[in-house]
């Protein structure tokens, strides 16, 4: 009910403001949004509990900056947000980064008892089916960065037994289990041998194992190693921006698609044109510059102002630059294997017609005008990636 008096209402503000004949975008607009409101859309990579940490904010409610609340996520008919637990490179101490992901873990847990009639825990596939029939926006936990689980294999059973549903393997520097993109002398040429045990466990475990952010050695030796489908939780394609070796290869694809595993594709501007990522890694170094001059700690209330401010004045790419990455993933991996992972609250600046998780009906639209069907869109709202996550619970029944 709630969702269908979204679509009336909307459908009504169009018409009125077009001609009696409705124009094709008007249409197409319309079309968009009664896809969106009655499909299950799954975003696999949101940074909302790292903005948090640090000043927490009502997000059941409708906030100003940023990119994700209740509020927006209804209006984008987001139903099920992988809220990131995000473990930054400076802890170097096993417990200090197993630590820091606890401590978001709560945030998260604390968003659903607090508001328990906005938001629910989603713990399984089984978790989902009652989310389209719900005003709720179900919450999912991944792990970023590898590094949380220290040297001991014990601790992804305590983050699976807590609800986390996959790890990102690396983040932007090697760590204990292996070799990132984001450095280029590698370290480990590939997984550790504590990575290749820790990847062995995560599949026993349930744990879908994420590939963003590792390096290619690491990544074609995961896929060598597991029975089960990856993700990359929010990564796009290095076709279209040479250089950038967050994203993935054409040759990665295809062999994604050979692992049956999905790409989530990344919203974030610099990972969408070779010019957007040039201008990003200028802002970000003035950031880190701004930071030390006026003496602010990252993850702030002061800092992510800063940030917001960018957002809101830097116009960067439009939802066109992101669906071609969704339409090259698709071409070269298959229907299959694409998704969506929008990194929203950690990467500045977005399109400029996204700005945040009201966004996904305009995704929509230009997957419409481009000649998608519905049943396709339906598989990257969310199909592909609930197929590999019910192939990776299936495994992990069976094996335990």
């Amino acid at each position: 009910m709630f969702k269908e008096f979204s679509i009336i209402v909307l459908c009504s503000i169009l018409l009125s403001c077009s001609s009696l004949e409705p124009t094709k975008d008007v249409l197409i607009a319309i079309e968009s949004q009664r896809i969106t409101q009655k499909s299950l859309i799954i975003d696999t990579h949101i940074d909302t509990p790292s903005r948090l940490m640090n000043y927490p904010l009502d997000i059941s409610k409708r906030t100003s900056g940023g990119h994700f609340d209740f509020e927006r996520a209804s209006e984008g008919g987001l139903n099920l947000a992988f809220m990131s637990l995000f473990v930054p490179q400076i802890y170097e101490n096993d417990q200090e980064a197993k630590n820091h992901a606890v401590q978001l873990l709560q945030m998260i847990e604390g968003w659903v008892q607090e508001h328990p009639n906005k938001f629910s825990l989603v713990r399984s596939v089984s978790d989902t089916k009652q989310l389209l029939s719900s005003p709720k926006v179900g919450l999912a936990i991944g792990l970023e960065n590898g590094a949380a689980i220290g040297s001991d294999l014990s601790n992804i059973s305590y983050f699976a037994n807590r609800g986390v549903k996959y790890i990102t393997l690396t983040h932007s520097k090697h760590n204990q289990m292996g070799d990132s993109s984001g450095e280029y002398k590698p370290k480990w040429n590939g997984l550790s041998p504590f990575g290749q045990l820790a990847v062995i466990e995560m599949q026993k475990k349930g744990v879908m194992i994420d590939v963003s952010h590792v390096a290619d050695s690491t990544y074609y030796q995961v896929l060598e190693l597991v029975d089960v489908p990856v993700i990359a939780s929010h990564s796009s394609c290095r076709k279209l921006t040479p250089d950038y070796k967050r994203n993935m290869t054409d040759e990665m694809l295809r062999a994604l698609a050979k692992n049956g595993g999905v790409i989530q594709i990344n919203f974030g501007a610099a990972f969408l044109k070779p010019e957007y990522k040039d201008l990003n890694d200028k802002l970000w170094i003035t950031y880190e510059k701004y930071l030390e001059k006026h003496n602010i700690a990252d993850f702030s209330r002061k800092a992510a102002a800063y940030l917001d401010h960018w957002q809101s004045v830097i116009k960067l790419g439009s939802v066109r630059d992101l669906v071609d990455h969704i339409d090259h993933a698709v071409k070269v991996a298959g229907i299959d294997h694409v998704g969506l992972g929008s990194d929203f609250d950690g990467v500045i600046p977005t399109p400029t017609d996204v700005p945040d998780v009201s966004g996904y009906p305009k995704v929509v639209a230009e997957l419409l005008k481009r000649g998608y069907s519905e049943s396709d869109i339906q598989k990257i709202l969310s199909g592909n990636i609930l197929r590999v996550w019910k192939e990776v619970e299936l495994y992990s029944n069976e094996h335990t």
